[in-house]
């Protein structure tokens, strides 16, 4: 049976899915990636990601249901750049309430939202205790586990901050959508001069600061990715893929209450 929610007629689906129910909502993004990546990077990721996460716990038991991608998010850190197309925040609010109304509706009891952009993460934290409030469903977000800095063993060592276009999204594109990766067209550009800080930095830091992309060089890259390969690229996408299969068994039987 497909996994794909929207593949069945209605009365199945309202007769499938109970409190047991898991649905899965990729969450991408229609952004920039310098000139070797395509726009949808961060769209292919997720949904190739949560698609495979949600046919191998469905597998083994599990009663996931998967949700086409939301597209566009809130990418505007990247509104520089023609071709990134983006959400205010507060209409990507608005939208993932209105999904998480939607899902409550189908007598489903979990929602998981698989995050294939780095922007949403804070906003996605908000919306599930809102989407909790509001319709009593279980809410979850994550990320797609597939963002790693190379350390120079594996790939340019970009000295903790390869967060965009840089060595590890590169190889999985490389494993995931060869044809759209132009490889003559990577550049290496690591802001070196944040690495002498110890409080202020990107993912992990305890401090953050505003930025937009391109506040670190014309090419909208952060990172390296001229080392990439689409065999580091299959490991990190088993990575993800294995990470967000164990995360949604672990949902599957997540209650508040014991």
């Amino acid at each position: 049976m497909t996994r794909l929610l929207t593949d069945l007629p209605q009365p199945t689906a309202a007769a499938l899915l109970d409190d047991d129910s898991v649905v899965v909502q990729p969450v991408g993004a229609l952004e920039q990636h310098g000139a070797h990546l395509p726009l949808n990077t961060d769209l292919v990721v997720p949904d190739a990601i949560a698609t495979a996460a949600v046919e191998r716990v469905a597998a083994a038991g599990v009663d996931a249901w998967l949700l086409p991608p939301l597209a566009v998010s809130k990418s505007d850190e990247h509104h520089w750049a023609a071709g990134s197309i983006w959400l205010e925040a507060s209409t990507l609010w608005d939208t993932l309430l209105d999904i998480g109304r939607s899902v409550a509706a189908t007598g489903a009891g979990s929602l998981v939202f698989v995050n294939g952009h780095g922007g949403n993460t804070a906003l996605l934290g908000v919306v599930n205790r809102e989407i909790r409030r509001r319709h009593g469903l279980r809410t979850f977000s994550m990320g797609s586990g597939v963002q790693r800095a190379g350390d120079g063993v594996h790939g340019p060592d970009e000295l903790g901050m390869g967060i965009h276009a840089g060595h590890s999204e590169t190889s999985v594109m490389l494993a995931l959508r060869p044809e759209l990766v132009r490889m003559d067209a990577a550049v290496r550009s690591v802001p070196e001069h944040i690495a002498e800080y110890t409080t202020i930095g990107f993912n992990g830091y305890p401090v953050s600061f505003g930025w937009t992309s391109d506040d670190f060089g014309a090419s909208g890259v952060i990172g390296d990715p001229t080392g990439a390969t689409a065999e580091y690229g299959r490991v990190l996408v088993e990575e993800g893929t294995a990470f967000v299969a164990r995360a949604l068994t672990e949902i599957s039987r997540f209650r508040h209450r014991g």
